[in-house]
């Protein structure tokens, strides 16, 4: 079963064959930060970040909730992509540079809900 491994910046890291990195800056990235989170006082903010990814891919523009395409920096992200993308991360690991959780503990990283959503089994 693909995992999410915490993509490292340390001197000897690679990332491991079969792994996608899929951090802000890939077109896998999520657009909602952290800081936006904290700022809104949305209770947890890295679990609030992930939620609002899976929510932006479920509904995308429905409820006038969220927006095609974000815009962070120079950097767009357009769900679009992300969903007609998703089948390339299927059977891979993922990588994103978020914390992995302690065990028996949520985890809170979009990575984790891209996890679920390549490797879903399609319904007939």
């Amino acid at each position: 079963m693909p995992q999410r491994i915490q993509r490292r910046r340390t001197k000897g890291w690679r990332l491991p064959e079969n792994a996608v990195i899929v951090s802000r800056p890939s077109r896998f990235g999520n657009p909602f930060l952290i800081k936006d989170a904290i700022d809104a006082e949305m209770g947890e903010p890295r679990s609030a970040c992930a939620v609002n990814y899976r929510e932006w891919l479920r509904v995308g523009t429905a409820g006038g909730w969220y927006e095609e395409t974000y815009r962070v920096g120079k950097q767009v992200f357009d769900r679009r992509r992300v969903l007609a993308e998703l089948h390339m991360l299927r059977g891979k690991d993922l990588a994103c540079t978020c914390p992995l959780p302690e065990p028996g503990k949520p985890d809170h990283c979009h990575a984790a809900v891209l996890l679920e959503l390549a490797n879903a089994t399609k319904e007939s």
